[in-house]
């Protein structure tokens, strides 16, 4: 069940951003500094084989070369930073800079409680606000309350990440078909491969994709208003209007209709995924997070992902985000390194990575396939497209999703009932902001 935000933030002081706990875990400096007498204390949680790592590892070179400073790196996982920040943030232990997730109960937690700094004046002086769409924005920009898209920065982000469809080009071919180009053309593929015997959409209810395949068919009938409603509490949202309405209508016929195995509820998503891989199933709805993966696994046949077809808007959003302890003590050095991962040669190395930049120059992106990503996700930040997660609006929304859609697609209830249920769960989860 959905608890209220403001109890989310009472247990976040001791959960959401345990990143104290990193710091005084094995990561702590010797307090050594450079002959220029600064250091930049720097936590981040990606893996130094990912696009990320490999660019910020080529960040922390230059910027000790142009800088004269000395990076103390200490990396933490994800779950560190999450559960220990909100207790280490608040003490001289606290990073200069740190990589921090994006979103209302986290971010935009550490924003309201005054953990992290308010870096406006930054962002005008380097210019980062004309580097990132409006979309990507949205994500760095929070109110007094936490709440995303208000008008002060508090982070940057220089990667994005989005939900496209994957398609098996070799399974189309044999079947004589086109990788659809509207949503008409995507149903009557859909239906062309059941017709043999096929269920086409890879698909797992027990945790996501699901909820995301639900949402981009609300997002099929929505408009920037409607996004800006659910996710930004601009008005309340008409659990029973037609958004709604008509993607857990189309979620039920995709199931009844054989789009999607009828065990779908029991499925999870690392086998959706798989099944895409080893070519059972044609077409997989997900986000652009699997595209490494599928580059070095999905090799048996070519296969390519574009946005939802027919839709002018998609799940995505920024990556995570440069943020700035308030009590960080060196906060201009940290301001220095968001620049330089700003710069074209960074970008390049997450763009041919398998990463998603933001402020690419295209012609250092070397990589074919990776291009093709990047095409495809610019096409939809310049459409203005990014309309982030279903479960965002809420704390613990995401579960109530996945039980929701569960007892739709198992036929324990109907599309209204499914639709009050996750009203009620939602109007709940986001009373403090409304």
């Amino acid at each position: 069940m959905a608890r209220t935000i403001r109890k989310t933030k009472m247990l976040a002081t001791a959960a959401v951003l345990t990143v104290a706990g990193l710091a005084l875990s094995g990561c702590a400096g010797d307090g050594s500094e450079t002959e220029d007498g600064k250091t930049l204390k720097l936590w981040h949680y990606e893996g130094a084989d990912s696009a990320m790592g490999k660019a910020w590892a080529e960040a922390i070179k230059i910027f000790e070369e142009e800088t004269g400073a000395k990076v103390e790196f200490e990396e933490k996982s994800f779950e560190q930073i999450q559960k220990t920040a909100s207790q280490v943030l608040d003490t001289d232990a606290a990073p200069d800079l740190m990589e921090f997730n994006k979103g209302n109960a986290t971010a935009g937690f550490l924003a309201s409680t005054g953990l992290i700094t308010d870096i406006s004046d930054a962002v005008a002086e380097y210019g980062w606000d004309e580097k990132l769409a409006p979309s990507l924005q949205t994500t760095a920009k929070y109110s007094e309350d936490g709440v995303m898209g208000g008008d002060t920065w508090y982070g940057i982000p220089n990667y994005g990440e989005f939900v496209g469809v994957y398609y098996n080009e070799d399974a189309f071919a044999a079947a004589g078909l086109e990788i659809p180009a509207t949503y008409d053309e995507f149903v009557s593929v859909l239906d062309a491969f059941v017709a043999k015997g096929i269920t086409p959409l890879a698909e797992a209810g027990a945790e996501y994709p699901l909820g995301q395949l639900w949402y981009q068919l609300a997002l099929l009938e929505g408009d920037r208003g409607f996004v800006d409603d659910y996710q930004l509490y601009k008005n309340p949202v008409d659990w029973q209007g037609p958004e709604v309405t008509s993607a857990t209508e189309t979620l039920k016929e995709y199931v009844d209709k054989g789009y999607i195995a009828s065990d779908v509820s029991s499925v999870k998503a690392e086998d959706a995924g798989v099944s895409f891989i080893n070519g059972t199933s044609p077409i997989f709805v997900s986000g652009s997070w699997w595209f490494g993966r599928f580059v070095t696994e999905a090799t048996g046949f070519d296969w390519t992902m574009n946005a939802f077809p027919g839709a002018d808007l998609s799940l995505g959003s920024s990556g995570n985000l440069w943020v700035v302890p308030e009590n960080a003590a060196n906060k201009e050095l940290a301001y220095e390194f968001i620049d330089i991962t700003m710069r074209p040669e960074i970008q390049a190395i997450i763009g041919n990575n398998g990463g998603l930049p933001v402020a690419v120059d295209p012609a250092d992106i070397t990589d074919e396939k990776s291009a093709e990503l990047i095409e495809t996700f610019n096409g939809v930040l310049d459409a203005d497209g990014l309309s982030f997660y279903p479960d965002w609006p809420a704390p613990g929304f995401y579960d109530v999703l996945v039980q929701e859609l569960q007892g739709l697609v198992t036929g324990v209830q109907d599309v209204k009932t499914t639709n009050t249920n996750l009203g009620e769960q939602y109007d709940e989860g986001t009373a403090d902001f409304r």
